[in-house]
């Protein structure tokens, strides 16, 4: 399944590249932050900022209760947005519950650290172990059901 993500990834990676060389448009994409559909943005930006160790980056609006935030850490970032808002935003979502069928896989240092500092704080749905292609891994479900998988190559 990973190896099947990963090609994916580099098929997307090179499809851009070729796109983007063919039609002579100098484009580069620069990062991805999700923006994640949730039912309380204040309460799913204290999971990852409290648990997980996120910074928080913006929110609106600046005080109360958030309709839109954004945390970071690292090179990682999510958006989190109030689902009336969003299904404001897009009206294609209206037929749209919170969740979906993806998980967030994020590579990380110190893993074992990361594992021992949260277990006990999340819900794991993985524990952790050394997948076939080597790397250390375990998921978490966040309070709103999405998984996050978090991974290290030793």
């Amino acid at each position: 399944m990973m190896k099947r993500l990963i090609v994916i990834a580099l098929f997307l990676t090179k499809t851009f590249t070729v796109f983007s060389q063919q039609n002579n448009i100098p484009m580069s994409m620069e990062s991805l932050a999700p923006n994640i559909m949730v039912k309380n943005v204040n309460e799913t930006l204290d999971f990852y900022t409290k648990i997980l160790g996120f910074n928080l980056i913006d929110t609106n609006p600046t005080s109360g209760d958030f309709e839109w935030g954004f945390v970071k850490l690292g090179n990682v970032g999510f958006m989190f947005q109030e689902e009336k808002s969003l299904k404001n935003e897009y009206p294609i979502f209206n037929s749209v519950s919170i969740g979906g069928a993806l998980t967030f896989y994020i590579r990380v240092n110190h893993i074992e650290d990361l594992y021992k500092s949260i277990k006990e704080k999340v819900k794991i749905i993985k524990s952790m172990k050394k997948t076939f292609y080597g790397t250390n891994e375990f998921a978490i479900a966040d309070l709103n059901g999405f998984v996050l998988t978090f991974s290290e190559t030793p």
